[in-house]
């Protein structure tokens, strides 16, 4: 059945687990996480990112399968827009069908932010839609050593709790030291701002960057109040790891594989930060 994020992830703030959220970019990898999700019994917050336009399905496509398979599936399934590159982005993905949306204003001034994250609340919450935004900004992990060392902008909590009475948004991202993409080292968590912004705000919280941050830095993050979490490039590294060492002597058994393969490590996850 197709939902908003609103229940499941209200589900998760009031426990100490978190909701893994992983990123499709074509039907494999969507096919793939509902079947995880259906074989767990769990829902499934299932995002399609802005930047993954053009790698298999643009936006109405991904869209389109998502609310066919969304719909079909036997557990809850919110089709979530990761990363909203701008306010017409994200109302485009609203009109398109989308349940959710996420704008990511974070690289922006404090008060664009507000006045982006505000618009996009305005617009989605009369058709229902559930709204995500983040304050702080992560960065990427290309270059990750340390917490000193990488763009990350750390949220603090007075501009949390500011942010969250201003716009009126569902979820919000927090920055505390994880990174986008594959690390080179390995991420020091503020594990003290996380459990003072969760004090500080009653909405929740969520974590980009889930990928490579480690799994005891993670279920932490989960016990100490982070409700989602998002995951993709530890899925698509095994997958294409896969590729390259497999034996499968066809395209089509070499496919099984990798989908086999990319389903394992969304299972993984679910375990680690679930119920």
């Amino acid at each position: 059945m197709l939902v908003n994020t609103k229940k499941m992830l209200e589900d998760f703030h009031n426990s100490p687990y978190a909701l893994p959220s992983p990123d499709f970019f074509n039907l494999d990898t969507l096919k793939c996480h509902i079947e995880v999700a259906e074989e767990l019994n769990m829902p499934l917050l299932l995002a399609f990112a802005d930047s993954l336009q053009g790698y298999g399905l643009d936006m109405e496509e991904a869209a389109m399968l998502g609310r066919y398979y969304g719909e079909k599936a036997g557990v809850p399934v919110a089709l979530h827009l990761d990363h909203g590159s701008c306010v017409e982005v994200c109302k485009r993905a609203a009109d398109l069908g989308f349940t959710s949306v996420m704008i990511d204003a974070s690289s922006e001034p404090f008060e664009e932010n507000v006045r982006r994250t505000k618009e996009v609340v305005e617009y989605c919450r009369p058709l229902g839609i559930t709204v995500e935004a983040e304050i702080g900004h992560v960065g990427q992990g290309s270059e990750f050593v340390d917490a000193s060392k990488n763009d990350n902008v750390y949220t603090t909590v007075e501009e949390c709790k500011k942010f969250v009475e201003l716009t009126g948004v569902d979820s919000v991202a927090i920055s505390i030291g994880t990174a986008h993409g594959a690390y080179k080292g390995t991420p020091v968590i503020n594990f003290e701002r996380l459990q003072e912004i969760r004090k500080a705000v009653d909405v929740p919280l969520v974590l980009h960057g889930g990928s490579s941050s480690g799994d005891e830095n993670l279920k932490k993050c989960a016990e100490l109040g982070i409700s989602k979490i998002n995951i993709f490039t530890d899925i698509v590294t095994r997958g294409y790891e896969i590729y390259k060492t497999s034996d499968a002597k066809s395209l089509m058994n070499l496919s099984v594989e990798a989908h086999n393969g990319m389903k394992e490590v969304l299972k993984h996850y679910y375990n680690l930060f679930g119920r």
